[in-house]
């Protein structure tokens, strides 16, 4: 399972989905100008980037099933 690249990859997707997550409740907690400017597009890109998480995850399934 390590030794799979795709595995880094998807480790990689859902770090950065963590960290968009964790920046769209910081600019919620914080609720300023920047949360006003940017919250929708930050929302957007952690839809993106979960959406990309999942479809990675499913085909790391898919291959490691056999295809």
């Amino acid at each position: 399972m390590t030794s799979d690249p795709l595995f880094y990859i998807i480790i990689l997707a859902c770090i950065a989905v963590l960290g968009v997550l964790m920046l769209g409740v910081g600019s919620f907690a914080k609720s300023g100008e920047f949360h006003k400017k940017y919250a929708n597009i930050i929302m957007r890109w952690r839809i993106g980037l979960q959406f990309l998480a999942v479809v990675l995850i499913m085909l790391y399934i898919w291959l490691r099933n056999g295809g």
